[in-house]
């Protein structure tokens, strides 16, 4: 388990360093990344299932992390791992890269790039055609088994306002 932890640690470091030595014309701030992990620690909480450990980490296969034994620093390790794994799958769509990886962490990269059965979001379409109006795409990311949450919808509003770009 330790060295498990220890290579999260070093992967998230590397991680960490390779953004910082890559030239400073990433289309979002340290601030803002900053603001982001925050975000997505407030409106996930602590997890403590099988299948989600730490602030909403999905345990994929071959992954052995224990919710009862996961520390918080853990778990701001892993929220900080998925979010640059989103960072990495959405980084040619520019200064929306922020705003569609936050999305993705709470509700899947491939529910808004699309999968071989699944076509791709109204919201990635709109942002690769130039259309910034995607407000009522990037809110309608609100439901659970199909029915309107008030409170995913709420988070939507929040992600909106703090991290689209004009």
């Amino acid at each position: 388990m330790r060295m498990r932890i220890r290579l999260i640690a070093f992967l998230c470091l590397c991680s960490v360093d390779l953004a910082r030595a890559t030239p400073r014309n990433l289309p979002y701030t340290e601030k803002q990344f900053e603001m982001a992990v925050a975000c997505i620690k407030h409106f996930e909480g602590w997890h403590n299932m099988k299948a989600y450990v730490g602030y909403g980490h999905q345990v994929q296969k071959g992954e052995r992390y224990s919710a009862k034994t996961l520390t918080k620093k853990q778990g701001d390790l892993l929220l900080r791992l998925d979010l640059m794994r989103n960072l990495y799958l959405f980084r040619g769509y520019g200064k929306d890269a922020l705003l569609l990886s936050v999305l993705a962490y709470n509700v899947g990269p491939y529910a808004i790039l699309g999968t071989s059965k699944r076509p791709k979001s109204r919201l990635l379409r709109k942002i690769e055609h130039g259309d910034r109006n995607i407000y009522n795409d990037y809110i309608a990311f609100c439901r659970w088994h199909g029915k309107q949450i008030p409170s995913i919808k709420f988070r939507r509003q929040v992600e909106y306002d703090l991290f689209f770009i004009r």
